[in-house]
């Protein structure tokens, strides 16, 4: 119990004890209360209350006979209330009186000498309240609460006192005396036992860092033993996913050192050697299931290095496919079989009957924002359904993927029957919504500003919703995209964009073009990893040619003009209206930052669903990623091309062609390789005709490698890559005549090349990348551009 002084003071703490000494002290004053009188009081009279109806005192006593139990457990409840600092009871008559002492009541709660922690977040922890009662034991509990607020912030120094202030009518003001300190930070992270992997490597794993001169823009280099004890579960995957299955942690300790208010965290491993696969079966104690015809569904191959995430995948498949053929309480577990000497792992993924459990009822629970439905769709089960273990942590994974919610957590409880199991949704919602201002320069856009506005969680429908403007200095324009992911309550994304767009004239190009459309998208998922996608888009274009000259013949037919003919046979308005399809295939296991796994995307759109151009086109881009001789090195391999052809009585217009530029060769200019319109000019007004044409076929690949700088910390954001790349675009097949000028087409099949280095900066304030480039083979026509810097910033 606490005693509060009544001006300016401490609180001061009583020993634990005193509750119980009053309970206990209380005997000797009911001890003599005869027999009858314990059986029931004929009253009992409160005294001493203030604010406290005496009817909610007397509801402690009543229930059941007035023994000495039922006293002693009256005067703990009212001590548990937290409304009282005393209670005692005696003997008047044939009656009880219970004497009260009230707690004061708390006026205000303020917080003063924070900083670093707003008011508004301490407020929301403490369970002191306004208007509340003042109770002791909460305000310790408080002060601690506090205390371990700011060392989750990384500040152990810090020191809490709280303090009264009397005010008139049994009131009090609570003041929280704060002495934030210093931020004591990680000064390094050691590993002892690792021989496969370097320390860097490992603390590339985990989400704690040590402190360096980025200190002040993070606060990943702060001590929080959650976080560490997490980051030691992701060490552990990454051996796990590397072969090693015996590895362990054998000790973490964390040493703070007061001089220079750091820690030191020391990791202690045991890392077992390398396993790979050897046979990999799968065995069926199911009659029923065929166990040859799920081994189709195995992730994991003999031969390969052992992977945990391999056998979780192969467990995954496996679940899935028994699902869909109807056995829905068939359970996969994998066995391993260790050969030490061969060191490999005999791997055999078992099929057996589960236990009949159905799903009684699924809770969601904390989710202030975001609507029940959002959750419960991204189970593939509900309620009554059979219970599977394999489908919860999907549902997991899909809920934690979404981005709309801080921490998922879900977990299990027994039903109202043996076989029903309840399931527990607890989220928490975070912030969803985006607003940017962006500025950058690119060398194909110039200068080029975005404000923009988006949600992602819209209105808590898991709907996705953005609209931006942009300005720059050779193009303005807007867009608008909707996305409702669910659509009419199937696993059916659909979509619709409008976007506008003015391009002018560039040292790329010698026309305006000004885009005008919209379109509908729908997508539909096959797999996980495969997706299948239809679009419908309609635009209409309006090409310019500022500052033509007609210069005529004395028979009257044009001489020259300042853009290729080709560009002036398609100026003016045209309407597109086309359909596609898209086919994708994605297993990266980072959308964001890729180290392993394939992006493939095939596409084909037809054009000539009313508008004025009729096209068909196809084109597919696969890139791969896999991490090589260390984690940190990532190779990516990229392969694409395409082609497009006419259909109908029309020609393919310029603007429909493919052109070469960096997306496809670095180190040449947009639109720098590939057919050309090289006329040989009007010297009179100084207009040579030298522009793009584009080709209707394309094709190219890439090889880079991306790695750390050393000795940068990785938390800069700071990469470095070396590439080379090789591709062309040819097969122009526009007009070659217009109003008496022929088009002096320049068309090569050669393959052009380069390679270069580039910096790349994963930055908080957008993504930037630097390429220098050499190129190797060309046409001498051809434009080349040894530099280009692309990105943004956000702020």
């Amino acid at each position: 119990m606490k005693r509060i002084v009544r001006v300016v003071g401490r609180v001061a703490v009583a020993s634990s004890v005193a509750v119980g000494a009053v309970v206990a002290g209380t005997g000797f004053w009911v001890a003599g209360v005869s027999e009858a009188h314990a059986q029931r009081a004929s009253s009992i009279v409160v005294r001493g209350n203030q604010r406290v109806d005496a009817e909610t005192v007397r509801s402690y006593f009543t229930g059941g006979p007035l023994d000495q139990a039922r006293i002693d457990e009256g005067i703990r409840g009212l001590y548990a209330s937290g409304l009282f600092s005393d209670v005692r009871v005696s003997r008047s008559g044939g009656g009880i009186v219970v004497s009260v002492s009230e707690n004061q009541v708390i006026n205000r709660v303020a917080f003063e000498g924070n900083s670093k922690v707003k008011d508004a977040v301490l407020a929301a922890e403490v369970q002191s309240k306004p208007r509340g009662p003042f109770n002791p034991a909460i305000v310790q509990a408080d002060t601690q609460r506090i205390s371990e607020i700011y060392r989750r912030s990384g500040r152990y120094e810090a020191s809490v006192e709280p303090k009264t202030i009397a005010q008139p009518n049994g009131r009090v003001d609570l003041v929280f005396e704060i002495k934030e300190g210093g931020k004591t930070n990680i000064g390094s992270i050691n590993f002892e036992g690792n021989q496969a992997y370097s320390d860097g490597t490992l603390r590339d794993q985990m989400t704690t860092t040590e402190s360096n001169w980025l200190s002040w823009l993070k606060t990943s280099d702060v001590y929080d033993p959650d976080r560490i004890n997490a980051d030691l579960e992701l060490i552990r995957r990454f051996y796990l996913n590397h072969g090693y299955a015996d590895f362990r942690v054998v000790s973490a300790n964390a040493d703070l050192n007061r001089e220079t208010n750091a820690f030191t965290i020391n990791i202690v491993v045991d890392e077992g050697q390398q396993y790979r696969f050897g046979a990999v079966n799968v065995e069926s104690s199911v009659p029923e299931i065929d166990a040859s015809t799920l081994q189709r569904r195995v992730v994991s191959s003999s031969g390969s290095v052992y992977s945990a995430q391999d056998v979780d995948k192969s467990v995954e498949a496996i679940s899935l496919e028994l699902a869909s053929r109807g056995y829905a309480f068939a359970q996969v577990r994998p066995r391993g079989d260790r050969n030490l000497e061969g060191r490999s792992i005999n791997l055999t993924y078992v099929v057996e009957e589960g236990a009949r459990v159905y799903v009684e009822r699924i809770n969601v629970r904390g989710n202030t924002r975001t609507r029940d439905y959002v959750v419960r769709r991204e189970f593939d089960l509900g309620e009554g359904d059979a219970y599977n273990q394999i489908f919860i942590d999907r549902a997991e994974r899909r809920l934690k993927a979404l981005g709309f919610f801080k921490n998922v957590r879900i977990s299990t409880e027994p039903g109202s029957s043996p076989d029903r199991v309840i399931v527990n949704v607890d989220v928490e919602d975070q912030p969803t919504g985006e607003f940017s201002i962006a500025g950058g320069y690119s060398t194909s856009d110039g200068i080029i500003g975005e404000v923009a506005l988006g949600e992602r969680n819209f209105l808590g429908r898991g709907q996705y919703a953005r609209i931006a403007a942009q300005l720059g200095q050779n193009v303005q324009g807007f867009d608008f995209s909707f996305t409702e992911p669910y659509f009419l309550g199937s696993r059916v994304s659909a979509g619709i964009d409008l976007y506008a767009k003015e391009r002018d004239e560039t040292d790329y190009s010698s026309y305006r073009i000004n885009t005008y459309g919209g379109g509908l998208r729908f997508g539909f998922p096959v797999t996980e990893e495969i997706t299948i996608g239809t679009r419908y888009q309609i635009y209409q274009q309006d090409l310019r040619v500022p500052g033509r000259y007609d210069i005529r013949n004395s028979d009257g037919t044009l001489n020259d003009d300042r853009a290729s003919v080709a560009l002036l046979e398609a100026e003016g308005k045209t309407l597109t209206s086309l359909a596609g399809l898209s086919l994708i295939y994605n297993t990266l296991d980072n959308p964001r930052d890729p180290r392993s796994g394939i992006y493939a995307e095939l596409k084909g759109d037809l054009a000539g669903i009313g508008g004025d151009v009729k096209f068909a086109r196809a084109t597919f881009d696969t890139r791969y990623y896999q991490s090589l001789y260390w984690d940190d090195l990532v190779g990516i391999a990229r392969v694409q091309g395409g082609h497009i052809a006419a259909w109908g009585k029309d020609d393919l217009r310029v603007l429909d062609h493919f052109s070469g530029g960096p997306d496809l060769v670095r180190g040449f200019e947009p639109q720098g390789f590939g057919p050309r319109d090289v006329g040989t000019g009007n010297p009179a007004i100084g207009s040579p005709n030298d522009d793009p044409l584009g080709g209707t076929t394309y094709f190219g690949g890439s090889l880079e490698a991306q790695f750390p700088i050393y000795g940068l910390p990785k938390e800069l954001g700071l990469k470095g890559a070396v590439f080379a790349d090789a591709g062309t675009v040819f097969g122009y097949e526009g007009i070659t005549d217009y109003r008496g000028i022929e088009v002096n087409d320049r068309d090569s099949k050669k393959i052009r090349s380069s390679i270069g280095a580039s910096l790349l900066w994963t930055s908080p304030l957008g993504p930037i990348r630097f390429d220098f480039a050499k190129v190797l083979s060309k046409e001498k026509y051809d434009e080349t551009q040894v530099f280009r810097f692309s990105g943004g910033t956000r702020f």
